[in-house]
C-alpha cells in the first residue's frame, strides 16, 4: 500500500493579491504530480484552499496529461489565460470562436484566415483534426478541446508536455474514459442528479458528492485518483475586467 506523503510549501505565485503558506495535508505520492504548493514549470495557480493558501495545478508536464473542466467557459478561459501566461502555446479546438475571442485580444492573438497565418501564443481551430505544435519542456502545449457533453478524440495527449484539457458544459453519462480516465477534473456545482453520477464515476465519498451539489459560484473541487481537494477561484482584477464574475455555465 502506497503511503501518504505530508507536504507543505510556500507559493511563490501571486494572485490577486493572494500569497500565503500552504498549511501541511497528507496526499499519496501520485497526486502530488498534478496539485501541488510548488514553483515547478508548467504550473498555474488556480486558486485557494479552505485554509486560504495558494492552490498550483501542474498543468504541463513531462508525461501526456488529460484534465477535464467540467462546469462552463468561465473557467475555460481562465485556464487559458493562465497557461498562456506561464509561456505555454495553446490550440482551441471550437465550434463557437467567438465566445474565445476575449481571450485571443487579451493575449495580443489573432486567429487567423484565408490569407493570414495565426499569431500569438493561442490559435483557435475547427474541430476536426489538425497538425499540431511540436511541444517540449520549453514550449509546452495546451490543447482545450471545446466541443460537446460528449468529445470526440480530436487531439489526444500523445507525448510529454502536451496536456489537452476537455470542457464538458455537464456531465453526460455516456462521457465514459475521457472524464474517468482524465489525471485531472475540475468540477463546478453539479446538480443533484449529476453529482450522483461524478460519484460513481470517480467513486466519490457520500459527502464529496453532497459538497459537488452545493459548491459556491467561485467553489471549485479537483478530482483525481485518491485526490479530492475543495478550492476557490481566484480571479484578479484584470481577469474580471475581461471575463466577468466568476461563475458556472456559459
Amino acid at each position: 500500500m502506497t503511503r501518504p506523503v505530508r507536504a507543505s510549501s510556500r507559493s511563490q505565485e501571486r494572485i490577486g493579491g493572494l500569497r500565503g503558506l500552504g498549511p501541511d495535508f497528507l496526499v499519496p505520492p501520485a497526486a502530488l504530480d498534478r496539485l501541488s504548493l510548488t514553483g515547478d514549470r508548467g504550473g498555474v495557480v488556480l486558486g485557494s484552499d479552505q485554509n486560504g493558501g495558494a492552490v498550483q495545478l501542474n498543468l504541463l508536464r513531462s508525461t501526456p496529461t488529460r484534465v477535464v473542466l467540467l462546469g462552463g467557459l468561465y473557467l475555460a478561459r481562465q485556464v487559458v489565460l493562465r497557461a498562456a501566461a506561464t509561456g505555454a502555446a495553446v490550440v482551441i479546438a471550437t465550434g463557437r470562436p467567438a465566445a474565445w475571442a476575449p481571450v485571443l485580444r487579451a493575449t495580443g492573438s489573432s486567429p487567423g484566415g484565408r490569407d493570414t497565418d495565426p499569431t500569438g501564443p493561442v490559435q483557435l481551430r475547427g474541430l476536426q483534426p489538425d497538425t499540431l505544435p511540436r511541444p517540449s519542456e520549453d514550449h509546452p502545449l495546451l490543447v482545450v478541446h471545446d466541443g460537446s457533453a460528449v468529445p470526440q478524440e480530436l487531439y489526444p495527449p500523445r507525448s510529454g508536455w502536451q496536456t489537452t484539457a476537455y470542457v464538458l458544459p455537464y456531465l453526460h453519462p455516456q462521457v465514459g474514459t475521457t472524464a474517468s480516465g482524465a489525471d485531472l477534473a475540475l468540477v463546478q456545482r453539479l446538480p443533484v442528479g449529476q453529482a450522483q453520477l461524478a460519484g460513481r464515476m470517480w467513486r466519490l465519498r457520500p459527502s464529496a458528492v453532497q459538497s459537488l451539489a452545493t459548491l459556491t459560484d467561485d467553489g471549485l473541487a479537483a478530482i483525481g485518483t485518491d485526490l479530492w481537494l475543495p478550492l476557490r477561484l481566484v480571479t484578479t482584477p484584470l481577469e474580471s475586467a475581461l471575463l466577468g464574475p466568476v461563475r458556472r455555465g456559459d
